[in-house]
């Protein structure tokens, strides 16, 4: 019994004296969960960086896109009955806006237009400035001749055609802050101010310019935004001639 009972107690230490062997598979796992965490916060990181740029750059070319010109192309047409009369123009008592109703044509198109008249014979028509598809401003008969846009009209006032992609007539961001800065630069020349601005639609009743007849709203704006162009002296355009 001595014997047995002194082997219980050499085994029973012996027991105690080993040391437990560590799980190396709960250490992997846990690596493993410690790495995935790692990778999943790096790739939010990174995709909140990548949304923040592209929002950067959205607001920069939405800023680029609302850039108005800074200059008037002069590009006179011919003299001639059917688009440039030469008819003397006694004063300026407003602005009449216009939309070339032709989706996609440039200004340069229309300019061109008008010139053939001389040589078609096809009806009279011209206007004294158009703005295009980027803002481009190009002047076709001088401030000082009257242009045939305008109808009754024709005799007190200077015209503007405006470029557009959209069939319902809405203008380009660009295309719409050279109108308004083009606007604000002829009210300060001839001292007008943004009540003297109409839309062809108020001198015949034509669906012309189309987007601003349907949405008196867009029209009202127009009119508060060369206002505030007026009173922040943004008119500065140089000539080209």
């Amino acid at each position: 019994m001595k014997f047995y009972h002194k082997s219980m107690r050499r085994l029973v230490s012996t027991r105690k004296k080993k040391k437990r062997k560590p799980d190396y598979r709960k250490i992997i796992l846990v690596f493993a969960v410690i790495i995935v965490i790692i990778i999943v916060a790096v790739s939010v990181h990174s995709c909140q960086q990548k949304r923040a740029a592209a929002k950067a750059e959205a607001a920069r070319l939405a800023a680029e896109d609302a850039k108005a010109t800074d200059a008037i192309d002069v590009e006179l047409l011919t003299p001639n009955k059917y688009s440039r009369p030469g008819i003397a123009l006694k004063q300026i008592n407003g602005i009449v806006m216009h939309y070339t109703a032709n989706p996609g044509a440039t200004a340069i198109e229309n300019r061109n237009y008008f010139e053939g008249l001389k040589d078609s014979h096809q009806t009279h028509a011209s206007s004294h400035f158009i703005v295009g598809l980027d803002g481009e401003i190009i002047q076709c008969i001088p401030t000082k001749e009257e242009a045939y846009a305008s109808n009754e009209r024709n005799s007190d006032t200077l015209s503007i055609e405006c470029c557009h992609y959209a069939k319902d007539g809405k203008f380009e961001s660009k295309t719409y802050a050279s109108m308004v800065k083009l606007c604000a630069y002829l009210c300060h020349r001839f001292g007008l101010t943004e009540k003297d601005i109409i839309r062809h639609y108020d001198v015949t009743g034509k669906d012309c310019p189309k987007y601003f007849v349907e949405h008196p709203k867009a029209w009202k704006k127009f009119k508060a935004d060369v206002k505030e162009a007026l009173a922040n002296k943004d008119w500065e355009l140089t000539i080209n001639s």
